[in-house]
């Protein structure tokens, strides 16, 4: 009896094996699990709101780039380490390798750290390859590349040893001190430099080295040699319509209106081509009249219905040099009885682009301005319209301001929700 107990007792009893673990392995295992756990709470927040690692500029540290003083219509920013490609911004920083491109709509005002002017016109394409000072500020070295299209360059005074160099597909130039120019490359692969005053030390690509002085144009040819130099043919001066005038209608609703310029202060002019337009971009969705070939220093432009438009004109020598354009001309023709019109807007909608930039659609009377925090632009032929603009965060409404080409003006306050 008392072996059976025994038995039974020694079945009853439970036998437990003892591991030996190192402080080591336990260290381990919990920082495994505290890893573990925070790769799965930022998988989470990622999943939910987005990787905000993206939001971050990467160049956060780096020194103050080229800033925008001001842009006109489309301008986009190509990123040189990203690739990324934004809208132009008036808080948007420039870096070497970054790219400026404007459409047919957009200019941009750059200013470098030379404190030099950098304007690139319409279809173009501009990199910034430096832009730095050396030595705690007493020199710089700043340098751009023109892929395509024009730019005009003004220096101010330079210290010595600094740099302000434009490079072209088929030349290298140092721009001076208290130097005006512009670079054009076109199409057909030539292009031109004009000098307004200062000067300029050019190496083409053919191998010459010359200097361009104040008042001196050179175009190159494909080849990179200098085909032609010759004395800077100026901008004609537009007489009329004035910029901002207003011209009545006639009882039929149209009127004839007569563009009258100067000539050119230097150089000889051949020929002018002045153009008119409902768009002060002359896109060529916009453009109402086109001439080219014109030996006097007017034209008649006939039929103009009631509405905003802008006007332009420039030269072209006998050698085939052709200036700038002058400024545009902005006028407007309407009727005495258009005073009292009642301006409205409809249909607005205000689309996210990015940081603090929407795009704003909407409708309104033909030919009117919309006018949205200090921003505009001109109603198409069908009252349609689209404008890029700033909203702060939390703006729930904004005012739309209209003005026909009478000068009528009148405000809207419309709701919008931003991000």
């Amino acid at each position: 009896m008392a072996t059976v107990s025994k038995a039974l007792a020694k079945k009853k009893r439970f036998d437990l094996d003892w591991w030996i673990v190192s402080k080591r392995l336990v260290y381990l295992g919990v920082t495994l699990a505290v890893l573990c756990l925070a790769a799965g709470g930022a998988a989470l927040y990622v999943h939910l709101y987005g990787n905000p690692l993206n939001k971050i500029d990467p160049r956060l540290n780096a020194p103050a780039g080229a800033r925008f003083i001001s842009f006109d219509g489309d301008v986009q920013v190509v990123r040189a380490q990203t690739r990324e490609r934004l809208l132009a911004r008036s808080d948007t920083q420039l870096y070497p390798g970054d790219i400026v491109q404007t459409q047919a709509d957009g200019r941009a005002r750059i200013q470098l750290a030379d404190g030099s002017t950098l304007i690139v016109r319409p279809n173009s394409v501009v990199t910034i390859r430096d832009n730095a000072r050396l030595d705690d500020g007493k020199r710089t070295n700043v340098s751009v590349a023109v892929a395509r299209g024009q730019i005009n360059v003004r220096t101010e005074d330079q210290s010595e040893g600094s740099r302000n160099v434009v490079v072209t597909p088929l030349a290298q130039s140092n721009l001076g001190e208290r130097t005006g120019a512009s670079f054009g490359v076109r199409e057909d692969n030539t292009e031109d430099i004009r000098v307004s005053e200062g000067h300029v030390e050019t190496a083409t690509r053919g191998g010459e080295k010359t200097v361009i002085n104040g008042g001196e144009y050179v175009a190159l040819n494909q080849s990179g040699s200098v085909k032609s130099r010759e004395h800077l043919l100026d901008v004609p001066s537009p007489l009329s319509p004035r910029d901002l005038e207003k011209i009545a209608a006639a009882a039929s609703g149209v009127t004839d209106v007569t563009l009258r310029w100067q000539k050119p202060a230097s150089g000889a002019a051949k020929f002018y081509r002045v153009e008119v337009a409902t768009s002060p971009f002359f896109v060529a969705a916009g453009k109402v009249v086109e001439r080219d070939q014109l030996e006097t220093t007017s034209f008649n432009v006939s039929e103009l219905k009631t509405g905003v438009y802008f006007w332009r004109v420039h030269a072209v020598a006998l050698s085939g040099q052709v200036s700038d354009w002058c400024d545009p001309q902005k006028f407007t023709v309407g009727g005495a009885g258009d005073a009292g019109a009642v301006l409205t807007v409809s249909g607005v909608t205000f689309e996210y682009v990015a940081g603090a930039i929407y795009l704003a659609r909407g409708r309104t009377q033909p030919g009117n301005i919309v006018r949205i925090n200090g921003r505009d632009t001109l109603a198409s032929a069908d009252g349609t319209f689209q404008l890029q603009t700033n909203l702060s965060k939390g703006e729930r409404e904004v005012w739309v301001e209209l003005e026909d080409p009478q000068g009528n003006r009148q405000r809207a306050r419309v709701a919008v929700e931003t991000k």
